[in-house]
């Protein structure tokens, strides 16, 4: 069959826009390098949309949650990964889980009897020159390959290895603990204002206690496929650091000089005065409504971090849109390297979807997919690509992907409200239910148009 589209890669995201665009009347090839001659340390099987990891899908609470409303945006667009997740489901409360074995081979059953598509087992080392081409290949993405992607991308656009640290969301930190600064009021070239982090005081007393914390804390292990795969001086753990003795971070991620402390003046220091240490939250996203905690990536498990970084003056109440973590990864540096429509600006023959585009969590990367296949076939089609609008959890995720995210730090992302354009005028309790509303509203009428599954 000859094809109008590669596709490399089978998992999730790439199982899903092979869907998507064989629905619309377009001819695929799916490469899997499972069962072809490739394979990863992670998978076992060598069957499509293997999950490595957890059997969950998360929450599918479509009216509080932002992952369930994508579920709810995902079955309106006919997703394969969904429909193939409800004939593989298993009891899991508001959460949506499935069988493994029966999800994978009722996706694999869906494309092996599509007309439109032929699944290939064979190992893909290069990125095509030419070709309409989704690069769906997953964290684990085949060494020669992404060496081929390195070549077109360049060497400091790839990551291998994910230190991720904590995202917060900005209105559950305590502004009366916390305040705006800068070190030493230094004003950066995008153009800030000496402002530009939130700064969480500590005192002698409290780095004592957070520091012992930090030692005493059940740290997750590194999986098999990890083990090797070095941190760099640059990306150490937080808890390392704290092992290298109790000043270590004071003079690292946690240093206070040239950080006047607003809420502690004295005639002698009326601007105020530093703190014995400091933690430091930067801006990770446009609207403002998300900030990580510098320099914060850990191995720590997550409810031992939750416990723990809430005892941050500021952050008693801190509610987290993301963990921190390390762990083995392949994703591209996307706001930098991707056009809104997810293709290589340099090469725009090649999309990119799934989690090699930063994406975090099975449902975000075939979400991911849905649009690629979606949008590879508008363009086939000769057709105008809209994209889902932001207040939607979709247009979202794309948004944070594709441009919104800052790039000098880039780190995968689950889907959360926290991405959506922020609700001023409505009560915190009712917040989510009015993200919710608001966007299945927009992606209706995002819907109502010309780009309606066929």
């Amino acid at each position: 069959m000859t094809h109008q589209v590669h596709i490399i890669g089978g998992g999730l995201a790439g199982s899903e826009a092979a869907w998507q665009l064989a629905q619309r009347g377009m001819k695929v090839r799916l490469s899997e390098m499972r069962g072809g001659g490739g394979e990863t340390a992670a998978h076992h099987t060598d069957g499509l949309a293997e999950l490595v990891c957890s059997n969950s899908f998360r929450s599918d609470d479509d009216a509080k949650n932002a992952v369930g409303l994508l579920h709810h945006e995902m079955r309106r667009l006919d997703s394969l990964i969904m429909r193939a997740g409800e004939a593989a489901r298993v009891p899991a409360g508001s959460a949506m889980a499935v069988d493994r074995d029966h999800f994978s081979q009722e996706v694999q059953k869906a494309l092996e009897e599509h007309p439109n598509v032929i699944v290939v087992r064979e190992l893909v080392e290069t990125l095509p020159a030419e070709g309409m081409t989704i690069v769906a290949t997953g964290p684990l993405t085949a060494a020669a390959l992404a060496d081929s992607i390195i070549a077109v991308t360049g060497e400091d656009r790839l990551a291998f290895f994910d230190a991720i640290a904590p995202i917060v969301h900005r209105d559950s930190i305590d502004m009366d603990k916390a305040w705006f600064q800068s070190r030493w009021n230094k004003v950066d070239t995008a153009g800030g204002d000496g402002k530009d982090y939130i700064n969480c005081p500590m005192t002698r007393e409290q780095y004592a206690a957070f520091h012992q914390g930090l030692l005493d804390a059940e740290k997750g292990e590194f999986r098999e496929w990890e083990a090797n795969t070095p941190y760099f001086e640059g990306c150490m753990p937080i808890e390392v650091m704290a092992e290298r003795g109790f000043d270590t971070l004071r003079f690292g991620p946690m240093k206070p000089v040239g950080l006047d402390n607003p809420r502690d003046t004295t005639p002698e220091f009326p601007q105020g005065r530093w703190a014995h240490a400091v933690v430091q939250l930067r801006q990770d996203n446009k609207l403002g409504t998300l900030w990580n905690m510098v320099g914060f990536q850990t191995k720590m498990k997550w409810g031992a971090q939750v416990e723990l970084f809430r005892t941050i003056p500021g952050l008693e109440n801190a509610e987290f849109a993301r963990l921190g973590g390390m762990h083995r990864n392949t994703f591209i540096n996307s706001p930098i390297l991707l056009d809104r429509q997810l293709r290589l600006k340099s090469a725009p023959h090649i999309r990119f979807a799934g989690q090699v585009t930063g994406c975090e969590g099975y449902v975000e990367s075939s979400a991911i997919g849905l649009m690629a296949g979606m949008m590879a076939a508008a363009e086939l089609a000769g057709k105008a690509w809209t994209s889902p609008p932001p207040t939607s959890a979709m247009g979202a995720l794309l948004s944070h992907i594709t441009g919104d995210a800052e790039a000098s730090d880039y780190q995968p992302m689950n889907v959360n409200f926290g991405l959506f354009p922020p609700l001023h005028d409505v009560k915190k309790k009712a917040r989510k239910e009015a993200y919710t509303e608001r966007g299945k509203a927009d992606f209706g009428a995002w819907l109502g148009r010309d780009l309606q599954p066929a």
